[in-house]
């Protein structure tokens, strides 16, 4: 077969009525190669995710300690899950739990300013200190593998835009530390992913017509020049771009709403229970498409700003509370560390359906499954109140980069600091316990795995050897 700039962009998307659809790469269209022909490499992908407020972490000596620590008990391959992490319980082996790890520069701070370092381990600092960030961990990858795909990464937040220096709504920072705004509008992402449009085209999707109503008749021709595994493959694309359209509007009652100014920057959604938790899923559905259609390979998400300031305060709202940030303050009433928990476990279950995803995805044209050639960094730039250190972390996937997951890497041992607060002095404050690792020495091993040659990220002082 011959290939022209036309059939090549047949390959990669579908055209209606001026909007192109982009596709999943399909094997079956990929050409014979060339006798002795090297393999083409499966793609690496990185995607980053944060949340903010640390997690729940009662003393050993406390009754919650059983059900509602976030950090599993116990270590290496023998560990077990609390309730707070039960759901991630069907993909232990396709991840690794990590504590005892933190950014140097960091430890003195409160924990509400460190979204801004979390992935470039810069010294942000807190108080008069002058603010200076640089390059995140997502954007060092994406200088490597960007031009590769029509998006060099895809930046995202609950909250949008770039927020304020130590209040940042974006993990990702370009080379000179510059904030990237983050996109939080899933209509607006979804678009930019797979949508261009004409005025027509525009004004057809304003009126709620589905894009893919344009395309059938293209699918159908592409349909017969496919294997029967593409064409499943084909099927099951359409529709979960067509279930991500439904969630997309299903959104826009929240993702519209006025954000009223009221005392103490608080912000009031009026959102209904189940908003939250579609929003959450759309917004992973979303970056699982642009993966699996070979988008980008660099994806951020800050689930939520530090603080309680911002729309995503009011993600708690999914497992009946009014605000996420006052549950971490609320600990030392009764059930706190139930109700804290059970917010934890909410963003491990959508997480976990993520994650679910990826592995239940064959590699499109390649080996494996998509989770298999995807790396997944999430976790949280504080663990105990307001607390700089032993920051909470899962890494996922990555297995034909020679990741080794089904492990509990258990640093901070028993030397970890936390309990409720009790309005004196806070967790930051005080001596820590233990030492813990550099997280860069993660970073500088993912960034390898990945591909890059490089042995340093930040202030790395190594790798981590036990992944």
């Amino acid at each position: 077969m011959t290939w022209t700039p036309n059939t090549i962009d047949r390959r990669r998307f579908l055209r209606g009525s001026g909007v192109a659809l982009a596709l999943p790469m399909f094997g079956s269209l990929s050409g014979q190669p060339a006798r002795a022909a090297t393999p083409k490499p499966n793609p690496k992908r990185l995607g980053c995710f944060y949340f903010p407020d640390g997690v729940p972490m009662p003393l050993p000596e406390d009754p919650a300690y059983k059900d509602w620590s976030w950090f599993p008990h116990g270590d290496g391959s023998e560990f077990t899950f609390t309730k707070c992490m039960e759901p991630l319980e069907p993909i232990k082996t396709e991840l690794t739990v990590l504590s005892g790890f933190s950014h140097p520069k960091s430890r003195s701070v409160h924990g509400h300013n460190n979204a801004d370092q979390f992935l470039t381990a810069a010294a942000t600092g807190g108080g008069d200190k002058e603010y200076e960030n640089t390059i995140s961990l997502d954007q060092a990858y994406a200088k490597h593998v960007g031009d590769q795909t029509r998006f060099a990464s895809l930046v995202m937040s609950t909250d949008g835009g770039t927020g304020t220096a130590r209040g940042t709504h974006t993990i990702s920072f370009d080379r000179n530390g510059r904030p990237i705004p983050a996109e939080h509008r899933p209509k607006q992402i979804f678009d930019r992913l797979f949508v261009k449009s004409d005025a027509d085209s525009a004004r057809r999707l304003a009126l709620s017509r589905s894009a893919l109503d344009e395309m059938l008749q293209d699918a159908r021709r592409l349909r017969q020049s496919l294997s029967i595994a593409d064409r499943r493959s084909l099927d099951e694309y359409l529709d979960s771009v067509r279930q991500a359209e439904i969630k997309v509007e299903k959104s826009k009652r929240w993702l519209g709403a006025p954000l009223p100014s009221v005392d103490g920057d608080s912000l009031n959604l009026e959102l209904t229970t189940d908003e939250p938790r579609e929003y959450l899923q759309t917004m992973f559905e979303l970056i699982y498409l642009a993966f699996k259609t070979d988008s980008t390979r660099v994806a951020t998400y800050q689930i939520g700003r530090e603080n309680g300031v911002g729309r995503s305060d009011h993600l708690a709202r999914a497992v009946g509370f009014n605000l996420a940030h006052q549950l971490s303050h609320e600990t030392k009433n009764p059930d706190g560390w139930k109700n804290f928990g059970t917010y934890c476990r909410f963003l491990n279950e959508e997480y976990g359906r993520f994650i679910s995803k990826l592995k239940a995805t064959p590699e499109p044209a390649g080996s494996g499954s998509m989770l298999d050639n995807t790396l997944l960094l999430f976790g949280s730039a504080s663990s105990a109140f307001h607390l700089s250190r032993n920051y909470p972390l899962i890494l996922a996937g990555g297995k034909q980069m020679g990741f080794k997951h089904g492990k509990y890497i258990n640093h901070a041992g028993m030397n970890f600091q936390g309990g409720p607060w009790l309005g004196e002095r806070e967790p930051w404050q005080d001596e820590a316990k233990g030492e813990d690792l550099p997280l860069s020495n993660l970073y500088a091993t993912m960034l390898q795995r990945l591909g890059v040659q490089t042995d340093s990220f930040a202030d790395s002082t190594g790798m981590v050897e036990e992944i």
